[in-house]
């Protein structure tokens, strides 16, 4: 277990932090920006939280913890000397979102257009989830393009958007209020 006594360290004074392995790197760095789009991912899911309840709001406790799985498996640089036993996001984690994803899409309305995020303030809020995924599996997609990056990360991630559109369905009614796209509408 992690346990912090002092907030600040002044180590970021320069405009670095230190990667899991102790690397040194800068804060616009890629692999910090992916890293910290995941734990925006994290707040953004805190907020959507405070619009569910039960069985629900426990699965998202639960991504939440994976999320901070996924931030330690990022931060940690695969093939250094210090990555060995780092933690990293494994083929289970993938399988149990896809187990979630077949569950609530089972119960939607078909879908007769694209959805426009809103008509209810949750399922808005899992839109706004989705989105950031979406942008935090782009730069881990981006980082795995020149770095060793674990490919169950990248897999998490994908299946986390998909998920998270599933969900803004099903706190819409199951998919029955949905706010639909017109092509063209306003021309």
């Amino acid at each position: 277990m992690v346990k912090l006594t002092k907030i600040y360290t002044r180590g970021g004074d320069k405009g670095e932090t230190s990667l899991g392995d102790g690397q040194r790197r800068p804060k616009h760095d890629l692999r910090v920006e992916a890293y910290g789009t995941v734990d925006e991912v994290n707040a953004v899911i805190g907020l959507a939280r405070l619009e569910v309840e039960g069985e629900l709001d426990a699965l998202l406790s639960r991504i939440q913890n994976d999320l901070f799985d996924l931030g330690a498996d990022l931060c940690t640089p695969e093939g250094t000397e210090r990555s060995n036993g780092a933690l990293r996001i494994v083929a289970a984690q993938v399988a149990w979102l896809e187990e979630k994803i077949d569950h609530y899409n089972e119960a939607l309305a078909p879908l007769t257009s694209f959805i426009l995020p809103g008509g209810s303030r949750a399922s808005a809020q899992m839109h706004l989830v989705r989105t950031v995924s979406r942008r935090a599996e782009r730069l881990v997609t981006a980082l795995a393009a020149a770095e060793d990056v674990n490919a169950e990360a990248v897999k998490y991630l994908n299946r986390l958007s998909d998920l998270f559109f599933v969900l803004g369905r099903h706190c819409n009614n199951q998919g029955r209020d949905d706010v639909l796209w017109i092509p063209g509408a306003n021309r």
